[in-house]
């Protein structure tokens, strides 16, 4: 069987977050399984092109956008055991300090490079001489490919029989135009009608996506269920019920190679459950970095929060308890950046309590891996949370989830109960500042019985949230 996976980001060469993590982690599992998997991406000029060993292939190509052609070249590399990286190329879409946009937003032509780039996936498949039994699309960015396959491509022979799956990551963001640049991506105006390609008046790359693709992915079982609805189907929730038949839910998967404090590349101090005592190591450090108070023993409890400052990840939540939390016996660790308001009020907590909030705005990936391994707990307050990459990743570390009851959070997160000592973290169902400090007061409570503890951080570490599972359920949905 062979796979195209289609992504406007993969690691480890463009990163803006868990899509990349996925694009560029999912490929691997499917090629141990047996599975033909070639990768497509723009070819972004800050990707490191000596660092990757990517060299320019023979064979240009040229697409229509706006009706303005446009040429591209290609040039490819190999990550894992034998797996082609395809780059789309084209200077004046993708040299560019950003991948999506800049400090003003996003790019005013993001309509115009991502038409080029799904025109160019296909065309570039003819050019290589490659002809997939999938096309994997995933986000909004390539949902014209499964409208294209079906409406301008079809009547080609060479794409006759792909078929195409679509993987929503996020339904909050959608891809939406207004129609005075419906002429930029070539499809006819029957195209645009309530059951196809328009939505309230624009047009929308998401629902292209969902209405063309052969069949749906979203990233958990539970947010599978939760976009059908009107709370978290963004407008979307009435054609995604109209496709519930063909639209499947499975949890990510995380790289074990990437994130595991045994062989973690960016800590000092290595462990595993058998040497769990080297984890106050790096907890030591990690307050040490972050200039927070340290106790003799360790003993105060330090909880780890990485994220996008938003509301959708429980900013508000925290914005509503911050004050009533640094009342407790704790230290926080936060890192990221997002919404003006939110840094705000975090700056002002962390002048208040300098030696229990530590407060750093900013992409760190050394940092991140030490607040996963030096931390105690990992608190993910998140309203909604397609998948989370956050709760898999700390729980490799031995480093407990506090989470609210959502999407992929609620899929892979249970509540530890003492009398059975099963249960790998601490959550909450209702989405209120009352719950979440209820829920971490249940955590700082049990974090006092040291035996209960370790038998809580032995259930995280040997929960196993590898792909070889979800892989083996892509396949299945492939065969179909």
């Amino acid at each position: 069987m062979k796979v195209l996976f289609v992504s406007p980001e993969v690691a480890p060469f463009a990163k803006t977050g868990g899509l990349a993590d996925v694009t560029g982690a999912m490929p691997k599992e499917l090629d141990k399984l047996g599975v033909e998997v070639k990768i497509m991406m723009p070819g972004y000029s800050i990707i490191d092109k000596n660092k990757f060993k990517i060299k320019k292939i023979k064979g240009d190509f040229s697409v229509y956008v706006g009706g303005k052609s446009k040429s591209g070249t290609i040039s490819k590399c190999k990550i894992g055991r034998k797996i082609e990286v395809i780059f789309v190329n084209n200077k004046e879409y993708f040299d560019r300090d950003g991948l999506y946009g800049d400090k003003n937003g996003d790019y005013p032509d993001n309509l115009q490079r991502f038409t080029f780039f799904c025109k160019g996936i296909l065309e570039v498949l003819k050019v290589i001489g490659w002809k997939p039994d999938i096309i994997h699309c995933h986000d909004w960015q390539v949902g014209l490919v499964p409208a294209y396959l079906k409406t301008i491509y079809r009547s080609d022979t060479f794409y006759q029989n792909i078929s195409s799956v679509f993987t929503i990551h996020n339904m909050a963001h959608q891809g939406n135009f207004t129609t005075d640049l419906y002429y930029i991506i070539g499809l006819g105006w029957e195209e645009f009608v309530f059951d196809k390609i328009e939505f309230h008046g624009k047009f929308s790359l998401i629902k292209a996506g969902i209405v063309y693709s052969n069949i749906i992915t979203t990233v958990s079982e539970s947010y599978s269920r939760e976009i059908q609805t009107s709370e978290f189907g963004f407008g979307l929730e009435g054609v995604l019920k109209w496709r519930s038949d063909d639209l499947y839910g499975i949890v990510n998967g995380i790289d074990y190679n990437v994130w595991s404090p045994g062989k973690d590349g960016y800590i000092e101090h290595k462990y595993n459950l058998k040497t769990i005592k080297n984890k106050a190591a790096n907890k030591r450090k990690l307050l040490e970095i972050c200039g927070l108070a340290i106790d003799k023993d360790l003993e105060v409890p330090l909880i780890g929060f990485i994220s996008r400052l938003a509301e959708q990840k429980g900013l508000d939540l925290i914005e509503e308890c911050i004050e009533e939390l640094m009342g407790f016996e704790l230290q926080l660790v936060v890192l990221g950046t997002g919404e003006e308001k939110y840094e705000t009020m975090l700056k002002s907590i962390c002048e208040k309590y300098p030696k229990k909030i530590s407060l750093n705005l900013k992409f760190d990936e050394e940092l991140a891996h030490l607040i996963y391994a030096g931390s105690d707990m990992f608190l993910m307050p998140s309203k909604f949370e397609p998948c989370g990459l956050g709760q898999l990743i700390s729980l490799k570390y031995g480093t407990v989830p506090i989470v609210h009851k959502t999407g992929g959070l609620a899929d892979t997160i249970e509540e530890f109960d003492l009398d059975e000592n099963s249960g790998n973290g601490f959550v909450f169902e209702s989405y209120l500042s009352i719950e979440l400090i209820s829920t971490i007061e249940r955590a700082l409570s049990l974090y006092k019985d040291k035996k209960a503890w370790k038998t809580l951080v032995s259930n995280c570490m040997k929960s196993d949230f590898s792909w070889k599972a979800s892989g083996k359920k892509y396949i299945e949905l492939y065969e179909k």
